[in-house]
Protein backbone atom coordinates (compact mmCIF):
# COMPACT_ATOMS: atom_id res chain seq x y z
CA UNK A 1 0.00 0.00 0.00
CA UNK A 2 1.21 3.50 -0.84
CA UNK A 3 -0.08 6.83 0.42
CA UNK A 4 0.54 10.18 0.70
CA UNK A 5 3.16 11.60 3.72
CA UNK A 6 4.11 14.76 4.56
CA UNK A 7 7.55 15.79 4.02
CA UNK A 8 10.27 16.75 6.26
CA UNK A 9 9.71 19.48 8.28
CA UNK A 10 13.67 20.60 6.65
CA UNK A 11 12.98 20.53 3.57
CA UNK A 12 12.31 23.65 1.54
CA UNK A 13 9.34 23.34 -0.19
CA UNK A 14 10.29 26.20 -2.96
CA UNK A 15 13.74 23.97 -3.70
CA UNK A 16 11.63 20.57 -3.48
CA UNK A 17 8.04 21.57 -4.25
CA UNK A 18 7.08 17.90 -4.42
CA UNK A 19 4.06 15.51 -2.38
CA UNK A 20 5.84 13.02 -0.57
CA UNK A 21 4.74 9.71 -0.86
CA UNK A 22 5.62 6.41 1.04
CA UNK A 23 5.22 2.49 0.33
CA UNK A 24 6.12 -0.41 2.64
CA UNK A 25 8.24 -2.87 0.65
CA UNK A 26 10.08 -5.75 2.45
CA UNK A 27 10.03 -4.15 5.48
CA UNK A 28 11.44 -0.71 4.46
CA UNK A 29 9.30 2.49 4.87
CA UNK A 30 10.31 3.74 1.39
CA UNK A 31 9.54 7.55 0.46
CA UNK A 32 9.29 8.92 -3.30
CA UNK A 33 8.15 11.73 -5.50
CA UNK A 34 5.11 10.76 -7.77
CA UNK A 35 4.18 13.41 -10.37
CA UNK A 36 1.54 11.46 -11.78
CA UNK A 37 0.06 11.24 -15.36
CA UNK A 38 0.61 14.70 -16.71
CA UNK A 39 -3.00 16.61 -17.26
CA UNK A 40 -4.61 15.07 -20.68
CA UNK A 41 -2.50 11.94 -20.98
CA UNK A 42 -4.67 9.69 -19.43
CA UNK A 43 -2.68 6.47 -18.37
CA UNK A 44 -0.55 6.48 -21.39
CA UNK A 45 2.51 8.82 -20.54
CA UNK A 46 5.75 7.08 -19.98
CA UNK A 47 7.12 6.38 -16.78
CA UNK A 48 10.17 7.77 -15.46
CA UNK A 49 11.79 5.75 -13.03
CA UNK A 50 14.40 8.19 -11.36
CA UNK A 51 17.34 6.07 -9.76
CA UNK A 52 20.05 8.62 -7.63
CA UNK A 53 23.12 6.98 -6.09
CA UNK A 54 25.93 7.56 -2.85
CA UNK A 55 25.14 9.75 -0.93
CA UNK A 56 21.75 11.78 -2.77
CA UNK A 57 18.50 11.04 -2.83
CA UNK A 58 15.56 12.15 -4.91
CA UNK A 59 16.41 15.60 -4.43
CA UNK A 60 19.42 15.31 -6.79
CA UNK A 61 16.64 14.60 -9.86
CA UNK A 62 14.61 17.79 -8.47
CA UNK A 63 15.64 19.97 -11.73
CA UNK A 64 15.17 17.18 -13.57
CA UNK A 65 11.38 16.51 -12.24
CA UNK A 66 10.07 20.00 -12.69
CA UNK A 67 11.13 20.37 -15.83
CA UNK A 68 9.68 16.94 -17.01
CA UNK A 69 6.61 16.65 -14.76
CA UNK A 70 4.07 18.69 -17.38
CA UNK A 71 5.07 15.68 -19.83
CA UNK A 72 5.77 12.42 -18.44
CA UNK A 73 5.08 10.62 -15.01
CA UNK A 74 7.95 10.96 -12.82
CA UNK A 75 8.72 8.54 -10.24
CA UNK A 76 11.69 9.21 -7.71
CA UNK A 77 12.26 6.48 -5.05
CA UNK A 78 14.83 7.28 -1.75
CA UNK A 79 16.96 4.30 -1.46
CA UNK A 80 16.63 2.33 2.07
CA UNK A 81 18.61 4.62 4.23
CA UNK A 82 19.02 7.19 2.15
CA UNK A 83 17.00 10.87 1.76
CA UNK A 84 13.73 10.52 3.52
CA UNK A 85 13.16 6.66 3.23
CA UNK A 86 13.68 4.41 6.36
CA UNK A 87 15.46 0.74 5.89
CA UNK A 88 14.06 -2.35 7.46
CA UNK A 89 15.69 -4.00 10.62
CA UNK A 90 19.09 -5.77 9.75
CA UNK A 91 19.54 -4.43 6.03
CA UNK A 92 22.97 -4.22 5.16
CA UNK A 93 23.14 -2.14 2.33
CA UNK A 94 24.62 -4.30 -0.20
CA UNK A 95 24.35 -3.57 -4.17
CA UNK A 96 22.31 -6.60 -4.46
CA UNK A 97 19.78 -5.37 -1.53
CA UNK A 98 19.50 -2.22 -2.90
CA UNK A 99 18.58 -3.88 -6.13
CA UNK A 100 15.60 -6.30 -4.48
CA UNK A 101 14.36 -3.12 -3.02
CA UNK A 102 13.97 -1.09 -5.97
CA UNK A 103 12.71 -4.25 -7.40
CA UNK A 104 10.09 -4.96 -4.76
CA UNK A 105 9.21 -1.08 -5.20
CA UNK A 106 8.38 -1.16 -8.74
CA UNK A 107 6.60 -4.06 -8.20
CA UNK A 108 4.40 -2.21 -5.67
CA UNK A 109 3.42 0.50 -7.52
CA UNK A 110 2.98 -2.26 -10.29
CA UNK A 111 5.14 0.56 -13.32
CA UNK A 112 4.68 -0.34 -17.01
CA UNK A 113 6.17 1.57 -20.01
CA UNK A 114 8.80 3.10 -17.83
CA UNK A 115 11.77 4.57 -18.62
CA UNK A 116 14.89 3.92 -16.35
CA UNK A 117 16.89 6.40 -15.20
CA UNK A 118 20.27 6.02 -13.67
CA UNK A 119 23.23 7.22 -12.05
CA UNK A 120 25.54 6.42 -9.79
CA UNK A 121 24.89 3.56 -8.08
CA UNK A 122 21.29 4.42 -10.13
CA UNK A 123 22.72 2.77 -12.90
CA UNK A 124 23.59 -1.27 -11.81
CA UNK A 125 20.24 -0.91 -9.59
CA UNK A 126 18.12 -0.45 -12.52
CA UNK A 127 19.79 -1.90 -15.07
CA UNK A 128 19.21 -5.57 -13.10
CA UNK A 129 15.62 -4.87 -13.00
CA UNK A 130 15.47 -4.06 -16.69
CA UNK A 131 16.94 -7.39 -17.18
CA UNK A 132 15.07 -9.09 -14.86
CA UNK A 133 11.64 -7.85 -15.97
CA UNK A 134 12.51 -6.21 -19.43
CA UNK A 135 8.61 -6.55 -19.95
CA UNK A 136 8.29 -3.34 -17.55
CA UNK A 137 10.44 -1.26 -19.56
CA UNK A 138 10.24 1.05 -22.70
CA UNK A 139 13.69 2.84 -22.44
CA UNK A 140 17.15 3.32 -20.64
CA UNK A 141 18.42 6.52 -19.57
CA UNK A 142 21.93 6.56 -17.90
CA UNK A 143 23.99 9.31 -16.54
CA UNK A 144 27.93 8.87 -15.24
CA UNK A 145 27.45 5.56 -13.88
CA UNK A 146 28.82 1.71 -14.67
CA UNK A 147 27.52 -1.89 -14.84
CA UNK A 148 30.60 -3.88 -14.83
CA UNK A 149 33.36 -5.28 -12.64
CA UNK A 150 36.12 -2.67 -11.70
CA UNK A 151 38.54 -4.53 -9.11
CA UNK A 152 40.67 -5.05 -11.71
CA UNK A 153 40.67 -1.30 -12.46
CA UNK A 154 43.46 0.88 -9.49
CA UNK A 155 41.29 3.50 -10.33
CA UNK A 156 38.10 2.18 -8.45
CA UNK A 157 39.48 -0.78 -6.60
CA UNK A 158 41.92 2.10 -4.84
CA UNK A 159 39.04 4.36 -4.27
CA UNK A 160 36.99 1.06 -2.74
CA UNK A 161 39.77 -0.10 -0.36
CA UNK A 162 40.37 3.49 0.66
CA UNK A 163 36.79 4.77 1.30
CA UNK A 164 35.26 0.88 1.89
CA UNK A 165 38.04 0.70 4.32
CA UNK A 166 37.98 1.29 8.10
CA UNK A 167 39.36 4.65 7.79
CA UNK A 168 37.06 5.52 5.00
CA UNK A 169 33.65 4.24 6.73
CA UNK A 170 34.68 5.99 10.10
CA UNK A 171 34.93 9.41 8.25
CA UNK A 172 32.16 9.35 6.40
CA UNK A 173 30.66 8.46 9.71
CA UNK A 174 31.70 10.75 11.62
CA UNK A 175 32.23 13.70 9.73
CA UNK A 176 29.70 12.96 6.79
CA UNK A 177 32.81 12.99 4.12
CA UNK A 178 30.62 11.83 0.88
CA UNK A 179 28.36 14.58 1.37
CA UNK A 180 30.92 17.21 1.93
CA UNK A 181 33.15 16.31 -0.08
CA UNK A 182 31.89 14.46 -2.94
CA UNK A 183 28.69 16.51 -3.36
CA UNK A 184 30.69 19.57 -4.04
CA UNK A 185 33.15 18.14 -6.17
CA UNK A 186 30.68 16.08 -8.21
CA UNK A 187 29.11 19.79 -9.24
CA UNK A 188 31.56 21.11 -11.42
CA UNK A 189 29.22 23.85 -13.86
CA UNK A 190 27.73 25.45 -10.57
CA UNK A 191 29.06 25.95 -6.69
CA UNK A 192 26.02 24.21 -4.80
CA UNK A 193 24.61 27.06 -2.77
CA UNK A 194 24.45 26.33 1.42
CA UNK A 195 20.58 25.93 1.06
CA UNK A 196 21.21 22.79 -1.33
CA UNK A 197 24.19 21.49 0.54
CA UNK A 198 22.01 21.16 3.74
CA UNK A 199 19.72 18.99 1.85
CA UNK A 200 22.32 16.47 1.10
CA UNK A 201 23.60 17.21 5.14
CA UNK A 202 20.22 16.31 6.86
CA UNK A 203 18.93 13.24 4.85
CA UNK A 204 22.37 12.17 6.87
CA UNK A 205 22.39 13.81 9.78
CA UNK A 206 24.24 11.34 12.01
CA UNK A 207 26.48 8.63 12.70
CA UNK A 208 23.75 5.92 12.64
CA UNK A 209 22.14 7.09 9.93
CA UNK A 210 25.52 7.28 7.53
CA UNK A 211 26.43 3.84 8.02
CA UNK A 212 24.66 2.85 4.28
CA UNK A 213 26.46 5.92 2.63
CA UNK A 214 29.69 3.87 4.31
CA UNK A 215 29.15 0.67 2.82
CA UNK A 216 28.78 1.39 -0.68
CA UNK A 217 32.39 2.58 -1.83
CA UNK A 218 33.05 -1.09 -0.36
CA UNK A 219 30.65 -2.79 -2.67
CA UNK A 220 32.35 -1.19 -5.53
CA UNK A 221 34.80 -4.00 -5.37
CA UNK A 222 32.75 -6.37 -3.22
CA UNK A 223 29.60 -6.55 -5.23
CA UNK A 224 31.87 -7.27 -8.33
CA UNK A 225 30.15 -11.18 -9.17
CA UNK A 226 26.80 -9.00 -8.86
CA UNK A 227 28.25 -6.34 -11.60
CA UNK A 228 30.26 -9.47 -13.75
CA UNK A 229 26.72 -11.38 -13.92
CA UNK A 230 24.95 -7.84 -14.98
CA UNK A 231 27.91 -7.31 -17.12
CA UNK A 232 26.90 -10.41 -19.31
CA UNK A 233 23.09 -9.47 -19.46
CA UNK A 234 23.81 -6.13 -21.10
CA UNK A 235 23.34 -6.93 -24.75
CA UNK A 236 20.06 -7.24 -23.97
CA UNK A 237 20.12 -3.07 -24.14
CA UNK A 238 20.48 -2.94 -27.40
CA UNK A 239 16.59 -4.03 -28.14
CA UNK A 240 15.82 -1.01 -26.55
CA UNK A 241 15.79 2.90 -26.90
CA UNK A 242 18.76 3.92 -24.58
CA UNK A 243 20.09 7.16 -24.24
CA UNK A 244 23.78 8.29 -22.56
CA UNK A 245 23.80 11.37 -20.52
CA UNK A 246 27.41 11.73 -19.78
CA UNK A 247 29.03 15.23 -17.40
CA UNK A 248 32.67 14.97 -18.76
CA UNK A 249 34.58 16.42 -16.18
CA UNK A 250 33.48 13.38 -13.42
CA UNK A 251 36.08 12.69 -11.11
CA UNK A 252 34.27 8.93 -11.03
CA UNK A 253 33.93 8.29 -14.45
CA UNK A 254 35.73 8.74 -17.48
CA UNK A 255 35.92 8.61 -20.69
CA UNK A 256 37.45 4.96 -20.44
CA UNK A 257 33.83 4.27 -18.59
CA UNK A 258 32.09 6.02 -21.49
CA UNK A 259 34.10 4.25 -24.40
CA UNK A 260 32.88 1.04 -22.90
CA UNK A 261 29.17 2.04 -22.81
CA UNK A 262 29.32 2.61 -26.68
CA UNK A 263 30.77 -0.70 -27.12
CA UNK A 264 27.98 -2.47 -25.08
CA UNK A 265 25.61 -0.38 -26.36
CA UNK A 266 26.32 0.58 -30.03
CA UNK A 267 23.02 1.76 -30.87
CA UNK A 268 22.68 4.35 -27.77
CA UNK A 269 22.14 8.06 -28.23
CA UNK A 270 25.35 10.15 -26.42
CA UNK A 271 24.92 13.06 -25.24
CA UNK A 272 27.92 14.70 -23.70
CA UNK A 273 27.28 17.65 -21.26
CA UNK A 274 30.48 19.53 -21.50
CA UNK A 275 31.81 20.73 -18.33
CA UNK A 276 29.28 18.72 -15.94
CA UNK A 277 30.47 16.67 -12.96
CA UNK A 278 29.45 13.60 -11.42
CA UNK A 279 26.25 14.79 -10.66
CA UNK A 280 25.23 15.33 -14.38
CA UNK A 281 21.48 15.55 -13.79
CA UNK A 282 22.07 18.50 -10.74
CA UNK A 283 25.20 19.95 -12.43
CA UNK A 284 22.58 20.68 -15.34
CA UNK A 285 19.43 20.01 -15.36
CA UNK A 286 18.15 22.02 -18.27
CA UNK A 287 20.19 20.63 -20.74
CA UNK A 288 19.93 17.44 -19.34
CA UNK A 289 15.87 17.76 -19.80
CA UNK A 290 16.29 19.63 -22.91
CA UNK A 291 18.49 15.93 -24.45
CA UNK A 292 15.85 13.65 -22.64
CA UNK A 293 13.12 15.39 -23.95
CA UNK A 294 13.97 15.18 -27.56
CA UNK A 295 14.75 11.62 -27.01
CA UNK A 296 11.34 10.72 -26.06
CA UNK A 297 10.21 12.55 -28.73
CA UNK A 298 12.61 10.52 -30.94
CA UNK A 299 12.08 7.14 -29.58
CA UNK A 300 8.75 7.07 -27.73
CA UNK A 301 5.37 8.99 -28.74
CA UNK A 302 5.09 10.25 -25.28
CA UNK A 303 1.80 7.84 -24.70
CA UNK A 304 4.83 5.46 -23.51
CA UNK A 305 5.18 3.12 -26.93
CA UNK A 306 7.78 2.53 -27.89
CA UNK A 307 8.66 3.70 -31.93
CA UNK A 308 10.21 0.68 -33.63
CA UNK A 309 13.67 2.56 -35.37
CA UNK A 310 17.14 1.41 -36.28
CA UNK A 311 16.40 -2.43 -35.13
CA UNK A 312 15.25 -1.30 -31.70
CA UNK A 313 11.93 -2.15 -30.80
Amino acid sequence: MSNESRVAGWVDPELYPFPGRRVQVGGHDVHYVDTGHPSGSGDSAPTMLLLHGNPTWSFVYRGLIAALCGEVRCVAPDLPGFGLSVPAPGFKGSFAEHADAVQGFVEALDLREVVAVGQDWGGPIGLRLVGRQPERFAGVVLGNTWAWPVDGDPHFARFSTVMGGPLGALLIRRLNLFVNLMVPMGHRRRRLPRAEMAHYRRALATPARRHLSAVLPRQIVAASAELAALADGLSGLRHLPVLIVWGDRDMAFRTKELERWREEVPGAKVEIVAGAGHFVQSDAPEEVASHLRAWLREHLDLEGRTRPAGGQR
